[in-house]
Order: structure tokens, then C-alpha cells, then sequence
């Protein structure tokens, strides 16, 4: 009896072990977020739901590194900080339909994707910064940025950044190929200095008076005025203006997720989505990274409310990905950045 009851204990001991491994609910996030801004978020998920986050920090190659894995890959939610990006991996097939009632709910159609293949879960729209001394300006539209009034004043980065040929995408859908190209050309020509740089490096030339106004990321205003002496510097140097299109409203680029094709959990994976769309994830996201959240009543971050009221451009930002390699098209045609 006793080999017998030694069978029977180590049956009971893993039948015991199995029940708690399956139980032992996780989520895999592969993400090219910096960690340190999502532990807070991830943190309160897992107290609040039991799943335990297992974060994959991908600073490049998060494509690449997916279709590698392949089939075997662990990965349950991709989060990118670029739509790019995001569309990048729904093109290549590598993401999968959520049909979830509490994130259509959450998001607006045009930040999320129509076959439930992507989500966005911040934004961040492409501003214009302007002078505080130089420049009395309250308003301006994207299209004026071709202004001949403002040769020799505007500052912005590579036009090859894919917060620029986001807004130039964005212009195609709006204006079409042809008129893009000529307001390629007029911005090009009212460049203070070569297409370079980084965004807060616009508020910087705009304080040295390289330039009077530049094209910029809303949420760069927040980190430069709670950040070093010298960014503060810059970031209290401009004003910040909300430009919209004229037939249209403000360009946004966002962060968003997606679950994986393979994922190994899918059901914590649609989870965890749901808790970063919800009113609460939404205002840390608006906290502590100074973006704007999709989710529409979620307070937003004093210093970005205080650029007045964001009408997000209704064109879907999956029929703005479509020009994407337009974009890119044109600014070597019309050598941009030299």
C-alpha cells in the first residue's frame, strides 16, 4: 500500500500545482513605452484583477522581433507610442479582432480601428509653437504654414519623423497629392534652418530667435515646464497654438495597442485594453505623460488645457496611415530636409 499511497500523493501533488499554474492568470505586453511611465498603470491592473504583467520593454524592432517569434511568440498586447507603428503591425498581420462593447464605448470610431484591429489610448496633437515676445498669434491653420509671410520663420524637424509625415499624410487626405506637394514646397521655403532636430529643440531656437514659430507636439510643452531650469527656458518662451485644417480640425497622433495574433492570453489581454481605456487609466495617462486621453470627460493635464480646446481632426487615422508612404514620397522629392 505504501508505493501506492506515494503514487496517489504525487498525482494529488500535481494535480494541486496544475490547478494553481492555470489559475495563475497573466498578460504579456511587449511595448516600446518606456516602462517606468506604464508600472503605475500596470501596478493597479494587477491589484485590481489578479493578472500579473509581464513587460517587455522594445525600444526598436518590435515588428521584427514578433514576426521572428512567430506562432511561439508570448506576446498578448503590442503598445506602440506611434500610430506608424501601430499600423505597421496590423498590416503585417500580426495583430488580431477585439470586439469588445467597453472599448467601441470608450474610444471614438475614428481613434480606433473600424475591424476592432487596433486602439488608441492617448493623443497628442501636432501644434505650433510661437514666440511670446515676436508673435501676437492666437489661430492658424496648417495650410497657412505656406504662408510666404512667415519665410525665414518657422522651425521643425526631419520631415521624414513620422510625426511629420503623420501630418503630412493627414494633408493628403485632406487636400490630395498634388496640393500637399505645393504646400510641401511653400513650408520648405519659409524653413528659419534645415528640417532637424528634435520638437523641444523648436521651443529652444524660438527663445534664440533662429526662429518665431515651429511645428511641435503638444505634450513636449508639459515636460519642458516641470523639467530643468534650462527647458523651462524654452517651454515658457512660446505660446502654444491648436492649428486645425480648414476643412477640418486639429492632427493628432497617438499611442495605442493591440492584441497579438498568437496571443497565449487573450481573454487578459482584452482586459488589460479595458482597464487602460477606463476613466481612471485615462487621467494617469493624462497626468503623468501630459497627453491628451481618447476617453471623451477625462480631465486633462492643467498646462495642455490651457492651449484651449482640442477639436480632434474627423478623418479616421486609418484612412490617414493610407498616405503614409506618399508622404514619405514627397519629402525626398522635394528634398525637405536639405
Amino acid at each position: 500500500m505504501k508505493p501506492l499511497s506515494k503514487v496517489y500523493l504525487l498525482l494529488t501533488g500535481l494535480v494541486a500545482f496544475s490547478g494553481s499554474w492555470v489559475h495563475a492568470a497573466e498578460v504579456n505586453l511587449y511595448t516600446t513605452r518606456e516602462p517606468v511611465l506604464m508600472q503605475p498603470l500596470l501596478k493597479e491592473f494587477s491589484q485590481k484583477t489578479g493578472v500579473k504583467v509581464n513587460t517587455v520593454f522594445i525600444k526598436d524592432g518590435l515588428l521584427e522581433r514578433v514576426k521572428a517569434e512567430g506562432r511561439r511568440s508570448p506576446a498578448d498586447v503590442m503598445l506602440t507610442v506611434d500610430f506608424g507603428n501601430l499600423v505597421d503591425l496590423v498590416e503585417s498581420g500580426l495583430t488580431q479582432r477585439v470586439d469588445s462593447k467597453i472599448l467601441n464605448k470608450s474610444i471614438p470610431g475614428n481613434l480606433r480601428a473600424a475591424n476592432g484591429h487596433w486602439y488608441a489610448l492617448s493623443m497628442r496633437a501636432r501644434a505650433v509653437y510661437v514666440s511670446k515676445d515676436r508673435v501676437p498669434l492666437s489661430a492658424i491653420s496648417y495650410e497657412d504654414l505656406a504662408n510666404p509671410k512667415w519665410k525665414g520663420k518657422i522651425c521643425i524637424r526631419s520631415g521624414s519623423h513620422p510625426y511629420n509625415t503623420g501630418l503630412i499624410a493627414a494633408y493628403i487626405a485632406h487636400h490630395g497629392e498634388k496640393e500637399a506637394e505645393t504646400w510641401l514646397r511653400g513650408v520648405k521655403a519659409n524653413l528659419a534652418r534645415p528640417a532637424s532636430g528634435g520638437d523641444r529643440d523648436v521651443a529652444r531656437d524660438i527663445l534664440g530667435k533662429i526662429c518665431d514659430i515651429g511645428v511641435a507636439n503638444t505634450y513636449y510643452v508639459g515636460t519642458m515646464r516641470t523639467g530643468d531650469a534650462e527647458q523651462q527656458r524654452w517651454g515658457n518662451a512660446i505660446n502654444v497654438v491648436l492649428p486645425r485644417f480648414k476643412n477640418g480640425g486639429t492632427h493628432v497622433n497617438v499611442s495605442g495597442a493591440v492584441v497579438s495574433k498568437y496571443a497565449p492570453n487573450r481573454k487578459e489581454a482584452v482586459q488589460l485594453l479595458e482597464f487602460l481605456a477606463s476613466d481612471h487609466a485615462q487621467a494617469i495617462y493624462a497626468k503623468s505623460d501630459f497627453e491628451y486621453p481618447v476617453k471623451p470627460g477625462v480631465k486633462i493635464d492643467p498646462i495642455i488645457a490651457s492651449f484651449g480646446k482640442l477639436k480632434v481632426d474627423s478623418i479616421r487615422l486609418s484612412e490617414i496611415a493610407r498616405y503614409r508612404k506618399t508622404a514619405n514620397l514627397l519629402v525626398d522629392k522635394v528634398q525637405f530636409n536639405h
